[in-house]
């Protein structure tokens, strides 16, 4: 009996020895790893465990993980160049690889002052261009004309083709009194070249104003131009100081505002809603989770939201959530389409890792990524300068006040539906 027990001890010590071989053929010993190995695994670990699409763009990641270990990585810049190819088989320009560099510049504050030319971009996942979502208002390019949409094809004579968002930013960031030229295509335009002079860029993200509406009722203009740390705090005092000069309806301009801070999208929502959902987030196992208002709203006044293909993101969530909630009418062209939710994650040799984790969906679950948030009012109009904003010339504002004429925005707003 008990040379029988041995037997089977050496049989299962055998067998067991024979499937760690067998597996060393495949991957790597973990006490054999390399500095580079192990960051490509760490990288690995994290998407696997985080990116929203649980299918890695239809394909096996555990054999992508295994493909990038068989090669040898000699230095850093090897196991950078790996990673990144790594990642791009996701298919997901958002979700990318940042190296020491990259991510540093990434964490500069939203709320200070910028220097550059005042651009937010994005590869366009369909066609892998690189997109102007919208230049700051008053910044260098938002002077020299760029519009939303445009594809920015060449910066400095160099190809965009195989630039990172990064790499993109950091050719266009500069000290102030440089120029950069980029070379710009738009649709019904062609191409054209834009030389621009840097500058710095302060980030006031809110104008504000008492106007007339075509009856002559005082009427607050809100324009809001990025959801930084600040725009909630100054947005609440523009409402409270228009509310004392006695406006009696507002118009809420977010066009052009490429978005910013998710939490400061859902402060600004909860000054407008007195209850409800105001957005939930999607990962790849489901709802989430959701942002709710819980009231009082600082007014509740009529509101008129402008939009058109230059609102990103967390512009998109306030005004998906204010339409839904019945809260808002919007006015102009469909958004950018710009609903998908970035975690960044540090790495153990200070480089940084985007993935995408989730996805946005407005109250009544409309997805927001790659097809926007359709106004209630339709209204085209070609590129205005900074100086025609609100004012006689501006077909989507003079809209919004014409609204203000009939009963259909005092009945949404007194009804909440």
């Amino acid at each position: 009996m008990v040379f029988m027990e041995k037997q089977v001890f050496r049989l299962g010590f055998s067998v067991l020895m024979a499937f760690w071989l067998a597996l060393g053929a495949f991957i790597p010993s973990a006490v054999a790893l390399t500095d580079q190995q192990r960051l490509v695994s760490e990288v690995w670990r994290i998407v696997n465990r985080a990116y929203l699409d649980e299918t890695f763009n239809h394909q096996n990641w555990s054999q992508v993980r295994q493909k990038v270990l068989e090669k040898p990585l000699k230095n850093d810049e090897a196991a950078y160049a790996a990673i990144q190819n790594m990642v791009k088989t996701l298919g997901d320009p958002f979700t990318r690889f940042l190296d020491p560099q990259q991510y540093h510049s990434l964490q500069v504050n939203t709320s200070g002052e910028l220097t550059g030319v005042g651009l937010q971009i994005a590869l366009n996942g369909e066609t892998g261009k690189l997109e102007v979502v919208a230049p700051i208002m008053d910044s260098p390019a938002d002077a020299a004309g760029i519009e939303p949409r445009d594809r920015i094809l060449k910066i400095e004579g160099i190809l965009t083709d195989n630039l990172s968002l990064e790499e993109a930013a950091a050719r266009m960031r500069g000290p102030v009194g440089s120029s950069v030229t980029l070379l710009i295509e738009r649709d019904g335009v062609g191409k054209k070249e834009v030389r621009i002079v840097r500058d710095r860029i302060t980030l006031n993200p809110v104008v504000a104003d008492l106007r007339l509406s075509p009856q002559g009722a005082p009427i607050g203009y809100l324009r809001l131009t990025q959801f930084n740390a600040n725009a909630s705090r100054e947005l609440a005092q523009a409402i409270s100081n228009l509310e004392k000069k006695g406006a009696g309806g507002y118009i809420l301009d977010l066009r052009n505002n490429p978005g910013g801070l998710l939490q400061s999208g859902i402060e600004i929502a909860r000054l407008w809603l007195n209850s409800g959902t105001i957005v939930y987030t999607v990962n790849r196992q489901g709802i989430q989770g959701s942002f709710e208002s819980f009231g009082p709203a600082l007014t509740d006044d009529p509101l008129v939201i402008l939009v058109n293909e230059g609102t990103a993101s967390a512009s998109e969530i306030l005004a998906g959530a204010l339409q839904d909630n019945g809260r808002a009418t919007l006015v102009g062209e469909t958004t950018f389409g710009k609903g998908l939710i970035q975690s960044l994650f540090e790495l153990s040799d200070g480089s940084g890792l985007a993935v995408t984790i989730a996805k946005y969906e407005t109250p009544s679950h409309r997805d927001i990524n790659k097809l926007g948030i359709k106004p209630d009012v339709v209204i085209s109009q070609e590129a205005i300068t900074r100086k025609q904003i609100a004012t006689a010339t501006d077909l989507q504002y003079q809209a919004a006040m014409e609204l203000f004429k009939t009963n259909s925005v005092l009945a949404r707003a007194s009804s909440g539906k």
